[in-house]
């Protein structure tokens, strides 16, 4: 007779809403906690920032932890993130840690908790000059709709992503990829997405810090400037080499001789007319259609933006050179007896000028910034009065960080952060299948302050108390001050900003 096998017992996770029960020896829906021989663990290890001038602590879990002294002061501004701290859900428990050390003689506090945040989303900025959509027209990653687009920002078009109503305002599929969308842009994953409907969709890979692909094409430059811009730039530049420049773009096309730069330099009209909605002398509006030629405009022959020119005023042998804002596109022509322009060769200086239009372009990015608003539950896990955290961040008192990455908070009420993800730990985010993103979040305050809010002080631990062979230490991901640094907080006469 073969031996009756009982089920491995399993144990449910109360980390967020889904609250899993765990087999041993799996994982949870999240990836993020596991059953080992019943206890239920954190996978990712308690990230810790090493600000410091000094070589990279290494891994603890790389070493032997008996060779490890303790001395987490050997760097200069050790600060603990909320990345691999756990949550505080269901809501009344006090945050994972709540962590004392002693900074330029002030006792300071930092809570740390990775938030659940069902009200969240990344905002992109995408460095191109490429039409990619209209404004509001809707962001699909999929068959599903995760955002919209914002407007264009100088040399650079904004996205909006996810947001509660994706999230859970819509069906099931809508949620979930929307939710998987976000997560992959937060931890620095390239994602495609789709801009516009069928008759003018178009695809856009995006990556933080990395290059948007468009319609499968990798952008390079973003623009130095608007037409107008570069005409004041580099007026000098063609003084005496040109008779007039057009700098094609999709905004505002900029004309030498009738811009105010062209006037003081001498430069005298050409009789050169120009399709679009004028604008002050040497500035147009609404030359062509939005796109990706010249400029970001549609036209791939520049001529096309070109009235006759006047009789009175043009002469044969007159010479116009054009070129677009990033300098990657330019031409040279030479007016025939009928004053029609004709391609010729362009001479050396101008071609060189070109390219110095071209050099002052920075290189084309996408950043990804996230957005979250912390919750009334979630600040409970600071202080059994939230409102009292709400107050102490608007006066500066508390300052709010992301994975130790600085973080803009929004004015007005509540606590609604931004933060650049670039600036955060690799794998800093995760989520939970309600959908939502976990994403860490840290208040750093005086402990005199911190007592004074209301907030759990009886769940506070030493620095020195927390480590453990699995600590994970890392240099800043950028050139930052350290959240804890008591120079950025209004009591020290720093900025009023938390």
């Amino acid at each position: 007779m073969t031996a009756r096998r009982d089920k491995p017992e399993k144990i449910r996770c109360d980390a967020c809403p889904v609250m899993c029960y765990i087999a041993e020896g799996r994982i949870g829906a999240c990836d993020r906690y596991a059953n080992a021989a019943g206890e239920l663990v954190r996978l990712d290890p308690l990230t810790i920032i090493d600000h410091s001038a000094d070589k990279l602590v290494p891994f603890l879990g790389d070493n032997d932890p008996a060779e490890w002294d303790g001395d987490i002061l050997a760097t200069e501004r050790p600060f603990v993130t909320a990345v691999g701290a756990g949550t505080t859900y269901p809501d009344y428990k006090p945050a994972p840690f709540i962590v004392s050390q002693e900074v330029d003689g002030v006792d300071m506090v930092t809570v740390v908790t990775e938030g659940i945040f069902s009200y969240c989303g990344v905002k992109i900025k995408i460095d191109t000059d490429r039409h990619i959509g209209e404004e509001r027209d809707v962001v699909r990653a999929g068959d599903e709709p995760v955002g919209h687009v914002m407007t264009s920002e100088y040399g650079s078009k904004m996205l909006s992503l996810g947001g509660v109503e994706h999230l859970t305002g819509g069906s099931k599929a809508e949620g979930r990829i929307t939710c998987d969308t976000l997560l992959k842009l937060c931890n620095r994953e390239a994602v495609e997405l789709t801009i516009g409907d069928t008759a003018h969709a178009t695809s856009v890979i995006v990556q933080a810090g990395q290059p948007p692909v468009i319609d499968g094409e990798t952008e390079r430059l973003m623009r130095v400037g608007c037409g107008s811009a570069a005409i004041g730039m580099f007026a000098k530049q063609w003084a005496g080499h040109v008779d007039d420049v057009v700098v094609v773009d999709d905004h505002i096309t900029g004309v030498l001789s009738e811009h105010q730069a062209g006037k003081l330099l001498d430069i005298p009209p050409t009789g050169i007319g120009i399709r679009g909605r004028r604008s002050t002398p040497g500035r147009y509006f609404q030359v062509a259609n939005s796109g990706t030629g010249w400029g970001g405009t549609d036209i791939v022959d520049p001529l096309t933006i070109l009235k006759p020119f006047n009789p009175k005023i043009a002469q044969a042998g007159q010479s116009l050179m054009m070129v677009s804002t990033t300098g990657e596109q330019y031409a040279y022509f030479v007016l025939d007896d009928a004053l029609v322009p004709r391609p010729a060769d362009i001479p050396a200086d101008l071609r060189k000028s070109a390219e110095l239009i071209a050099e002052n372009c920075e290189p084309s990015v996408c950043s990804v910034l996230f957005m979250g608003g912390a919750g009334g539950s979630l600040r409970a896990g600071v202080t059994e009065n939230p409102v009292r955290l709400t107050r102490s961040v608007k006066e500066a008192l508390t300052r709010v960080s992301c994975g130790g990455a600085e973080a803009y908070v929004w004015p007005g009420g509540g606590i609604t952060v931004m933060a650049d993800i670039l600036d955060m730990p690799l794998g800093s985010f995760g989520y939970v299948p309600t959908p939502a993103l976990v994403a860490p979040i840290e208040f750093t305050l005086r402990a005199s302050d911190y007592a004074d809010l209301g907030g759990h002080v009886q769940e506070v631990r030493n620095i020195r108390d927390i480590l453990k062979p699995t600590t994970r230490r890392l240099r800043p991901p950028s050139a930052q001050n350290a959240p804890i640094d008591t120079a950025r907080f209004g009591w020290s006469g720093g900025g009023s900003e938390a």
